[in-house]
Order: C-alpha cells, then structure tokens, then sequence
C-alpha cells in the first residue's frame, strides 16, 4: 500500500495521510513534525494536501499551515526557524533539573510558587515576581504532587488537560501492582505517574517505577532527567531530542523488557491514527531490547479513550479488547 489514510468511506472534513516513502521530511512547527492532511468531501479526497501541527487542532493554538507542494524561500524558512525557538519553554530541561535541586535544599519559608507564572521560584527570582500571585511555604509533599500546584490545561483539543479523580488513580496502581507490573510508562497522565511515585516513596513502599511522557512542558520544573520526558504523542517528538528518547529507551528495555506497561490518556479530541502510528514506534523501542525467543509478546498497554472509538483502535490494534471500567476526572 502506498500510503495509509485515515479516513472512512463517504465522511466528510480532515483527515491525516501516512507516505509510506515521504520524499521530504515534515516541516517542523513548535510542537515538532508536523502532520499531512487532506480535505475529504463525501468520501473522495481534494486534490492539494497541507501540513498543519500534529498537537494543536485549533489554528489559534498553533498556526502552523504550508501546502504539501508549497516552495518556500530562504528568509521564510528563517522566519519560520526562529519563531520555532522563541516558542520552545524559557529554560532547558537541564536547568530545570539545577533549579528543581535547589529548590528541595531550600527551607519551608523560601520555597514560593508564582501562580501567574506557573513556576516554582528560587530567591534571586524573587524581585521578578514581586507583583504576582506567589504562594509560599510549598511542602515537599506538594513538590511531589504537581498536577494540584499547576492549573490544567484545559484547551481540549490541544491539551485536553482533564485528571484522573484520585479513586480512578489509586484503582489503576492497585491494578498495576495486583498484575506484578514493575514500570509504567505514562504517556499523558501526570496524575498516575504522582501516585505511583509516592506510592514508591511511601511507608509501605511498592517496587513499581514510572516515566512521566507529556507535552506540559512545566513538569519539567518537578521531576529530574529518568523521570519526565517533555514529549508530544501526536507525532512521538522528544522536545529534548536524543538524551531524552534515550531515557526512555532505557526505561523500557531495563530487565530485558519485562514487567514493564504502557498506561496512556490522550486528549479526547486527538485523532486515533497519529496515536497507532506513535505508539506503534514505543512497542517497537522496547521491542529492540528482547531476547529473539521472547519477540512474540506484546507491549501491555491501557489505552483510556471514549468508547465509541473502540472500532478505529482495534483497526490499528486488533488484539486490543475494551474493558468497561469507567475512569473518572477531577476537572470534568
């Protein structure tokens, strides 16, 4: 097949295309790789094909828009880079790491949040943010719940920041754990990755480990390098590049594979297509890291998603059965 397109017969709107040669790479928008579309009207595609951002379904978020056969020149494509830059968080994710040690061997008293800015603040930022909301006295026991300092995001398309309710949370760790899983891979869902670190940090402590991938990149200020990956899942783009696909590279073929699951939460407006093809490329990660008599077992993976996208999952994962437990949210 020469390329797969995701789309049904005698539906109308966008659909995304996979060239199974693309001549040319995607163009990259702040969000990375971008995704190529075409316009379906009643089942029959429009001739001229686009690329828009594979993250952001909504122009204003992200207005990434060129025409597939689109020549663009020299200072445009400048423009285009250095917007790309100006987008990308304001510290590195190494830097984010250096202020998050600092912060923790900071007393009670010097330990402020800025509400406006979402940002945990060190003294010497202070004076910056004197005429914010700033919250003071921010616990260690804070510090390991983010999900409640920060406001979610809740643009639904792009983010869709909905969090699982604590009950949805603590029945999927006690599942995890009744199952014997070692590690989870969260790929969007900062809640679970809390608990199951607190879990592990706990009085009664469980062996399970995590690795939080998403695409707020203001977890980058709460965790270390092993345990949060700035990532988008639309287009499986580590904002961090190499260090940071390798991290989790490692995470997932640590104990030659075994015991490890995949739980992910996209945003309920995402399109199922970039996510089979992303995940696709997780399995096969981990996939590397097998002996040769073991590479007929499959990644475990929750997927939680509405329920009438059953059918197009099972297209791109036939083994996939749906289960009928109901998660729930906090903020929906």
């Amino acid at each position: 097949e020469a390329e797969g397109i995701a789309g049904r017969q005698g539906s109308s709107g966008v659909e995304v295309v996979f060239p199974s040669d693309p001549a040319t790479p995607a163009p990259l928008c702040p969000h990375g790789p971008t995704l190529l579309f075409v316009k379906v009207n009643q089942g029959k595609e429009e001739t001229r094909r686009f690329y828009a951002c594979s993250a952001c379904r909504d122009r204003k978020d992200c207005n990434f828009f060129q025409w597939e056969d689109e020549k663009l020149s020299g200072a445009r494509l400048a423009a285009r880079e250095a917007h790309n830059q100006k987008c990308q968080p304001p510290l590195s994710r190494t830097q984010c790491v250096e202020r998050y040690l600092k912060f923790i061997e900071l007393p009670l008293s010097q330990r402020k949040f800025c509400q406006g800015c979402q940002q945990l603040l060190l003294p010497d930022d202070w004076e910056k943010h004197q005429e914010h909301r700033v919250v003071g006295d921010i616990s260690i026991t804070q510090l390991k719940r983010p999900s409640q300092l920060l406001y979610p995001l809740e643009n639904k398309k792009t983010n869709a920041q909905y969090l699982f309710a604590d009950r949805s949370c603590q029945f999927l760790v006690d599942l995890l754990s009744t199952l014997g899983f070692t590690r989870v891979l969260c790929v969007g869902t900062p809640r679970l990755h809390e608990l199951i670190r607190l879990k592990a940090s706990g009085e009664k402590k469980s062996n399970i480990k995590s690795l939080l991938l998403d695409i707020d990149f203001r977890y980058s200020q709460f965790y270390v390098e092993d345990s949060f990956c700035h990532y988008n899942m639309f287009n499986h783009h580590f904002f961090d590049g190499k260090a940071a696909l390798e991290v989790c590279r490692t995470f997932l073929q640590e104990d030659k594979g075994e015991g490890v699951i995949m739980v992910t939460d996209p945003p309920f407006g995402g399109l199922v297509e970039p996510l089979a093809v992303t995940f696709k490329k997780l399995i096969a990660m981990w996939k590397e890291g097998q002996s040769q008599d073991s590479s007929q077992k499959e990644l475990p993976i929750f997927w939680i998603f509405p329920y009438f996208f059953e059918f197009r999952i099972r297209q791109f994962f036939p083994s996939f059965c749906m289960l009928d437990y109901q998660v729930d949210y906090d903020n929906h």
